[in-house]
This record gives C-alpha cells, structure tokens and sequence, in this order.
C-alpha cells in the first residue's frame, strides 16, 4: 500500500519506550510526525533521533507530537533513548503490522543483495488525521528542519 498526501491517516497502536502505549485515535486534534527508521542505535537512525530530538521544543511549540517508529523491541528503545538522550516517542512495531499498513516495509537492495526492510520514510498528519506531507527514502541531513517548516505551514 502506497500512503499518498490527502488521504486519511491509517490508524496505529503501539508500545513505545517507558512502557506506555501512543495510537493515532489517541492523538486526535494534535498534529503528528510519524517517522519509520530501520534500526535503533545504528548511526543514520541515531542521526535522526537526536535531529528530530534537538527541535522537540519547537514542533511542540506548533502543536506537533513526534513518534519514531521501528521494528526494535521496547527494550531496545529504552536503552536507546537513554543512550542518546532522546526526546521523541519511540514506538514498536515489532508485529510489523503498522510498517505494512503504512507501505514502509519494502524490498531493499545493499551491495548487490536483496532484503526487505523498513524504508527511512515520514508523514505528516494534521489534526483530523488527514496525511498532509509524505517523504520517502529520507535522507536525514536536513530532514527534521524540513518536517518543522511543513509542520509550521499547516
């Protein structure tokens, strides 16, 4: 399934770090930054949390939650975020069922050899759960600035 702009929001339930749970019904009315990372504590992904972490007090100045989402196990996410110092939601999708749903779980290609993985990608969903931006195959230099001034222009 490809999630495209404009189109409503598929709905999401997942643990996250801190043994609490984050769903999109739960986040209704506030605007969501749902970003898919492959691997926790790995240097892109690591890259992108703390981005993401450094503007935290900015996307929450603009009524914006940002989730990071992987396929790691809880555990993995608290010491993740701890590691790093991260302040985003970490949520697990360890049954996959919510990379499926959001078309993020796809074949990749490194060095020659073909695997299925989670594709770096963001949405951007606004308050009435509504898919308002869509990036793909993000490359994270630059990345989290740019969800801020989408965010920002909502």
């Amino acid at each position: 399934m490809q999630i495209t702009e404009g189109q409503p929001a598929p709905a999401f339930d997942m643990a996250t770090d801190g043994g609490r749970r984050v769903s999109l019904a739960g986040l209704k009315g506030q605007t969501v930054v749902l970003y898919f990372y492959p691997k926790a504590d790995t240097p892109g992904c690591t890259t992108e949390g703390q981005d993401f972490s450094a503007l935290i007090d900015d996307f929450a100045a603009a009524g914006a939650v940002v989730i990071g989402v992987s396929r790691d196990p809880v555990k993995k996410l608290d010491r993740f975020k701890a590691k790093y110092d991260l302040r985003v939601i970490l949520a697990s999708d360890e049954p996959e069922d919510v990379t499926n749903a959001w078309g993020v779980w796809v074949q990749k290609k490194l060095y020659g050899r073909e695997y299925m993985g989670v594709e770096r990608a963001t949405f951007l969903i606004d308050g009435q759960g509504v898919v308002r931006r869509v990036w793909r195959k993000v490359s994270v230099k630059g990345h989290a600035a740019e969800v801020l001034a989408a965010v920002k222009s909502l």
